[in-house]
């Protein structure tokens, strides 16, 4: 069955979101197109237009407004202890469960090699600028428990144990082979406040 152009052309963006295949994103249209009133429409279009507008924090790599994030500039937060995650999205997962006041390092990837990801692109003289600057004494490994996470932690495990900084890991409680945002927030919670040495 073919609908209007317009409205096929809508369809195919919905569909570039994760999960959304040709029935979900006809049932999404549907509902904006006859349900919703015009300026909420408006609304969307323009957070659509914004999107891009967001930055990345210049000191962690968070998601942010300005050109540092709320964490970074929260002066309550402990300055000595940094926890490193793979994704922007991961800091908010971890931060809802309120085990964890210090800083956030957002690594740019992950190590694999087959994929063309490099230790050069881990960026580690920014890492360790922020250890040395923040006169950091722990650092926690918050990534995925998979191939590419294990790889990441031995090798910034390895790199590092020249500072006097305390290295540990989540706790494995986390199933093998999940990335964080899919754990529920009681087992992040457990993984994070029962970490052990790496």
């Amino acid at each position: 069955m073919q609908y209007p152009q317009r409205l096929e052309k809508l369809f195919s963006l919905l569909q570039k979101l994760p999960g959304v295949g040709r029935r979900s994103s006809q049932r999404y249209a549907f509902d904006m197109l006859l349900h919703w009133p015009e300026r909420t429409l408006q609304e969307l279009a323009a957070a659509l237009n914004d999107i891009k507008k967001v930055l990345l924090c210049a000191d962690c790599g968070c998601l942010a407004d300005e050109s540092h994030c709320l964490f970074c500039q929260d002066p309550m937060r402990r300055r000595d202890a940094l926890c490193v995650v793979g994704s922007p999205r991961e800091v908010y997962t971890l931060e809802s469960t309120r085990e964890f006041g210090g800083l956030y390092h957002v690594l740019p990837t992950l190590l694999s090699p087959l994929d063309g990801r490099g230790e050069e692109k881990l960026n580690l003289p920014k890492l360790i600028a922020r250890i040395q600057k923040e006169q950091v004494t722990e650092l926690i490994l918050a990534l995925d428990s998979s191939l590419e996470g294990d790889a990441t932690c031995l090798f910034i495990k390895e790199k590092l144990q020249h500072l006097p900084v305390k290295i540990s890991r989540l706790a494995f409680g986390i199933p093998v082979g999940s990335a964080l945002e899919f754990v529920d927030g009681g087992t992040l919670a457990r993984a994070l406040s029962a970490r052990g040495s790496f």
